[in-house]
């Protein structure tokens, strides 16, 4: 009885892991995309959105000012300021 009742147990605990360890990767993959190098070149509004100091309304400035040769036009442009570019200018490349 004792055997049936541990047996019992460790599937329970095996089926409720199941859920739990296929979401981790779920997780760290968002994770990642947050912290991925944005083109703003090629980006999409979203995708600039998603860039912490950037809104929908400086998102769509950057796209309005395609194409860019280098990253820092962002504030020559007056798109963004000095401030919010060094926030930022680790995440953001400008490529041909």
């Amino acid at each position: 009885m004792r055997l049936m009742v541990r047996t019992a147990i460790i599937a329970l605990a095996v089926a409720l892991a199941a859920p739990v360890a296929a979401a981790i990767p779920a997780l760290t993959g968002s994770a990642q995309a947050q912290t991925a190098i944005i083109d703003i070149n090629t980006a999409t509004a979203a995708q600039l959105d998603a860039v912490k100091e950037i809104g929908p309304a400086r998102a769509a400035a950057i796209i309005k000012g395609r194409p860019y040769k280098r990253k820092d036009e962002l504030v020559t442009r007056k798109i963004l300021t000095q401030g919010v570019y060094d926030k930022i200018k680790d995440k953001i490349v400008a490529k041909q």
